[in-house]
């Protein structure tokens, strides 16, 4: 038994997966432990590379041919030394060439051998997540030698490398090695884009460029993820229950990305300033391009295009509501657009809120409170009258008016359902005069 499965047994955790080594065929040994684990074998990887998987109900194990002409070898060519032990079954002896148990009691990454990289350079960001994972410092030398080598993750596949960084924002704590990762720039090799950001600061904010004030963002973000009774009202918690492990990751790749578009939209006023008026459709479209280049689903793809082009539209309603023009029909084409993701895009913008002007300022919890407002009022209300069914639908078009289907339906139909949204008592009969004054306004217009 070798790797992962060794260093989490010593650890006191129960492998899911376990990885098995043999000197001769893997197929054969496969064969034998499947019959005794009432498992079914699958075969992955490349002809000259086959790896055999046994599958049973509780457990996974991974069956390959030793590397090289020992153990010791093989152990040799493996990435970190907490995860090059082996244990021989036959004998129960542990096989630790390179201090293994010393760095786990250390919790310390540190490489096997100096090419370990070169070998397979998806190992400098598997440094991040393990670490991450098992909350373990990386050793000096290890970071010295991710520096050096950063430029070799460009030679991994996309998918490798979303996997690995995935299961790192699956943490919480994954903002320190975020940072760490910013520090020897391998962050910037896997998005280029972050990199511009350190250009800029924002007139508004407290953060030295927009790339601090991004990192700043989202450890925001993490720390409320992490323990949203903490930092948000009570009142709020009940509209984040939907949010998953899943969820809480793209919300941190959201918060990443979303300002990734501001190099590109540089407009400075007459002094100078840079404002960045529009940087969020063009964010939007960088993090898509992004989410294309590492395999993204196309779920998950869509809603992070959707939370990075609307991120900035609290802050609108925010400024409209300190300047008492805030109108409920704005407040209901918000949620009409947005409808369940407005609870993440709230957040989104508290944790942006935070880091531009800190947790404990008076604008903060102004926005705070704003938040907490139309989410448990305003947001309330509209979810209870949108399910109820529309007053009227395309065939009332067609019987009252003559009509024939066409984009203008959804466009009468939107904008009666606004109005009702908005807090009109409306009836069947007010819809359909609605729906009278529209057509007749668009027919002058044309």
């Amino acid at each position: 038994m070798v790797g992962g499965s060794i260093r989490d047994l010593l650890l006191g955790k129960s492998p899911i997966d376990y990885d098995i080594a043999v000197m001769e065929d893997p197929k054969k040994y496969a064969q034998q432990l499947a019959a005794n684990m009432s498992g079914h074998l699958v075969e992955l990887g490349k002809p000259d590379q086959t790896l055999i998987r046994v599958v049973s109900e509780s457990h996974h194990v991974d069956i390959s041919r030793i590397n090289g002409a020992s153990i010791e070898e093989d152990l040799h060519n493996r990435d970190f030394t907490i995860n090059a032990m082996a244990y021989e079954l036959s004998s129960g002896k542990l096989i630790d060439c390179f201090g293994s148990q010393r760095d786990l009691a250390n919790k310390i990454i540190r490489l096997v051998s100096h090419n370990a990289f070169e070998n397979d350079p998806l190992r400098l960001l598997r440094a991040y997540r393990i670490g991450a994972c098992l909350n373990f410092a990386i050793a000096p030398k290890t970071l010295s030698a991710i520096q050096r080598h950063a430029d070799l993750i460009r030679n991994s596949a996309g998918e490798r490398i979303r996997e690995e960084l995935l299961k790192m924002l699956s943490t919480s704590i994954s903002h320190r090695f975020l940072s760490q990762m910013a520090e020897s720039k391998l962050l910037f090799k896997i998005f280029p884009e972050l990199l511009n950001l350190k250009k800029y600061r924002f007139y508004d904010s407290r953060q030295p460029n927009a790339f601090a004030h991004t990192l700043d963002a989202y450890g925001h973000l993490e720390n409320m993820l992490t323990d949203l009774n903490q930092f948000l009202p009570k009142s709020l918690t009940p509209h984040y229950q939907h949010l998953d492990d899943t969820l809480n990751i793209l919300l941190k790749c959201c918060i990443l990305f979303h300002d990734i578009g501001r190099p590109r939209i540089d407009a400075p006023d007459k002094n100078g300033t840079h404002r960045f008026y529009g940087h969020e459709k063009k964010s939007a479209d960088m993090a898509k391009d992004i989410c294309k280049r590492y395999k993204y689903s196309t779920r998950h793809t869509n809603y992070i295009h959707f939370i990075v082009q609307h991120h900035a539209q609290p802050y609108s309603l925010f400024a409209a509501d300190q300047n008492k023009t805030l109108a409920p029909k704005d407040l209901t084409r918000f949620f009409m657009e947005c409808t369940d993701r407005t609870p993440d895009l709230m957040l989104h913008a508290i944790a942006e809120m935070k880091s531009k002007n800190g947790s404990c300022t008076t604008e903060s919890q102004a926005f705070l409170d704003f938040a907490a407002h139309i989410l448990q009022d305003d947001f309330a209300v509209f979810k209870s009258k949108s399910s109820t069914p529309p007053l009227i639908n395309g065939h009332d078009l067609i019987q009252a008016f003559g009509l024939k289907p066409s984009p203008l339906f959804k466009a009468i139909l939107h904008f009666i359902e606004e109005e009702r949204l908005s807090g009109k008592k409306m009836t069947r009969a007010d819809a359909l005069r609605l729906a009278k004054k529209y057509l007749k306004n668009h027919r002058l217009t044309k």
